[in-house]
């Protein structure tokens, strides 16, 4: 039980850390949100060998965690708890692709082996930059960016929904678990045949208490509009913040800086 309040807890971090005022939480979150879409696509626009390419790119997530003052453990633990996913992926390809690509040392590297590396590193750095994109602008907020640049405003509730049904899910279950705990004698009703019930009985009630939550939101003047405390406005500051960071990805993407930067230390030292 003591671990599920703790996810609880680990998931309402997230709305603590993007209420800071800081310079980073200030940015109207269409800027952060546009910058941190470009990263991605650009990130995601190398090849499946690049490797020393990729990594300038880590500038941008480490930034926005140095200025929003956020944990750098919580958010590492987020993205070892998706990266399966990632794994999974690329798993196979040191057994798909095992021609010899590079030499380190006198130990060959096969192309399956760098592929599956610039695969982790690309989710690393895609999955971190998302992550800190949301722990700086908050989730309400990052939904209502979304409907500001066009997304369909059905898509952007549904996604707020969604994501506040984690929590009314987390709540019933710590109920649920509580009261289960309390029940049983010497052991007695632990087993894997009483989590069938449970999860039935987990979803009739989340299902319910989203029912009332839903009514009451219509009680109180809900219209399908997501609004926030602090109103949009995209201004200097915005535009400096988006073309800067553009255009440093720009530079990044079409200049290896590694390989530059190894090149001109060779070159120095010889």
């Amino acid at each position: 039980m003591g671990r599920i309040e703790n996810h609880f807890y680990d998931i309402g971090l997230l709305d603590t850390l993007a209420a800071q005022d800081t310079a980073i939480h200030r940015i109207d979150p269409r800027a952060k949100l546009i910058t941190t879409l470009v990263f991605i696509a650009t990130v995601v626009s190398f090849g499946k060998y690049e490797i020393s390419a990729l990594l300038p790119f880590a500038f941008y997530p480490v930034y926005l965690l140095a200025a929003g003052n956020l944990p750098p453990g919580y958010i590492i633990k987020k993205i070892i708890l998706v990266s399966p996913f990632a794994v999974m992926v690329g798993i196979f390809n040191p057994l798909l692709d095992q021609e010899t690509l590079l030499s380190i040392g006198g130990l060959s590297v096969s192309g399956g082996w760098v592929s599956f590396t610039s695969i982790l590193l690309r989710f690393t750095l895609t999955v971190g930059a998302a992550m800190t994109f949301v722990a700086v602008t908050g989730f309400n907020s990052a939904c209502m960016a979304l409907e500001r640049l066009g997304t369909p405003r059905f898509f952007a509730i549904q996604l707020l929904f969604l994501y506040r049904y984690l929590f009314v899910l987390v709540e019933e279950a710590v109920r649920m678990v509580r009261a289960r705990s309390l029940r049983v004698f010497e052991g007695k009703g632990m087993g894997l045949s009483a989590y069938s019930s449970l999860l039935g009985h987990l979803l009739l009630r989340t299902l319910d208490r989203a029912q009332r939550i839903h009514s009451a939101m219509w009680c109180r003047g809900f219209d399908g509009t997501i609004r926030i405390m602090k109103p949009l406005s995209m201004g200097r500051r915005e535009f400096v913040f988006i073309f800067g960071w553009v255009a440093l990805f720009v530079v990044f993407r079409f200049v290896n800086l590694p390989l530059l930067l190894e090149g001109l230390i060779v070159e120095f030292v010889g």
